[in-house]
């Protein structure tokens, strides 16, 4: 007779086979045909409007004309458009105020990375030892309480011994009373 354990690690098996063979069943073996469209050089573009929206051009007020953005450097030569007259996204935004405003939004990203790293690490640092302040204080209180109780039981112990003997009620042998408790 199988286990328990064996058998619920067959059923676990048996259920990543049926999960695995659904997903590939699911899945078709023909192949997917996109047709992309032509692309259209930019230099055919004759305004920003039409220009921007493809990635790759780049768009000169200065000598209105679309051309390929230069890939190879992060920001395009003056000889082929000055960095103000430029347009690559959007018309509305210069090349080098949106170099500026990506700056600020990524300096601004980054102090805010380093803040919250700074806080946590402080704040991690100062609560266990805040916590083991707090712990060592108590365990003090703890063991003074506990000591203040062992002399009082220690000074009960003393007083009630003491009431004892003098009615005689301790069973000691030097109190003139002990001769008549064995009888």
């Amino acid at each position: 007779m199988p286990s328990f354990s064996s058998l619920g690690h067959t059923l676990t098996t048996s259920l990543l086979v049926a999960a695995v063979f659904l997903c590939v069943s699911f899945v078709t073996r023909g192949q997917c045909q996109t047709t992309s469209p032509p692309t259209i050089p930019c230099a055919a573009n004759k305004n920003c409007d039409t220009c921007v929206p493809h990635a790759k051009c780049l768009w000169c007020f200065a000598t209105n004309n679309c051309t390929e953005y230069p890939v190879s450097w992060l920001l395009p030569p003056a000889t082929l458009c000055p960095l103000s007259q430029a347009r690559w996204g959007v018309c509305w935004m210069n090349f080098e105020a949106l170099i500026i405003a990506m700056a600020v939004l990524g300096g601004a990203i980054l102090i805010g990375i380093v803040v919250c790293c700074c806080c946590c690490c402080c704040c991690h640092k100062s609560r266990p030892s805040r916590l083991d302040r707090e712990e060592e204080r108590s365990a003090r209180r703890r063991e003074e309480i506990k000591q203040r109780a062992e002399e009082r039981k220690v000074e009960r112990k003393a007083r009630h011994d003491e009431i004892r003997r003098k009615y005689g009620l301790i069973g000691d042998a030097d109190h003139p009373y002990s001769k008549f408790e064995n009888e």
